[in-house]
């Protein structure tokens, strides 16, 4: 590895502005965010997102990053912490990748990079995800990577006209270490 944001498939790197076009073509996937209807958004509304991001500061390690294909460059997704526990040691996390190129590998890299960072770097003790329990491939992508199912919001979660169920996974750090390794190998 050359660096701590790469990986054999994906390279982590910061928002840039001109990353607008992906978000927006991310949103107009055939599945966004398991099935949930949002309102459309307007170019100069990506447009914006992309460089409040790019110039966003660091705000109590919750940030997002790009998810860049290393053998194309493209930007393939985005991943990010976006809750923090800090004083009882726990962050929450979320992935997206686009539609075109999910099951290629590059959603498991960038969550291990980003995990790594997140407990060796900033000594985090626990990982969260929320997943809904109707997207098999996210639970069996966290499953696969090691996390636990700690719980399920019952019917939690309103879209598509009813409500659906949230599971919760959860990942100690020193069960990372036994299968990802806290430092790269």
């Amino acid at each position: 590895m050359a660096s701590s944001w790469t990986g054999n498939r994906v390279r982590l790197r910061a928002v840039e502005p001109e990353d607008w076009t992906a978000f927006a073509r991310f949103a107009d996937d055939d599945e966004p965010r398991g099935g949930r209807l949002d309102l459309p958004r307007s170019a100069e509304s990506y447009r914006a997102r992309a460089k409040e991001q790019a110039v966003a500061e660091c705000d109590d390690d919750r940030f997002r990053l790009a998810v860049e294909a290393k053998v194309t460059g493209e930007l393939v997704g985005t991943v990010g912490s976006h809750r923090t526990g800090r004083r009882s040691g726990w962050f929450e996390f979320d992935i997206t990748i686009g539609a075109g190129h999910r099951r290629k590998g590059y959603a498991a890299e960038a969550v291990v990079l980003l995990l790594r960072f997140m407990f060796a770097e900033r000594r985090y003790h626990k990982c969260l995800a929320a997943v809904l329990a109707h997207n098999e491939a996210s639970l069996a992508l966290f499953r696969g990577l090691g996390f636990t199912e700690e719980g399920r919001l019952r019917e939690h979660v309103f879209f598509a006209g009813r409500h659906h169920d949230l599971v919760m996974m959860g990942m100690l750090v020193n069960e990372f270490d036994r299968r990802h390794a806290m430092s790269e190998p």
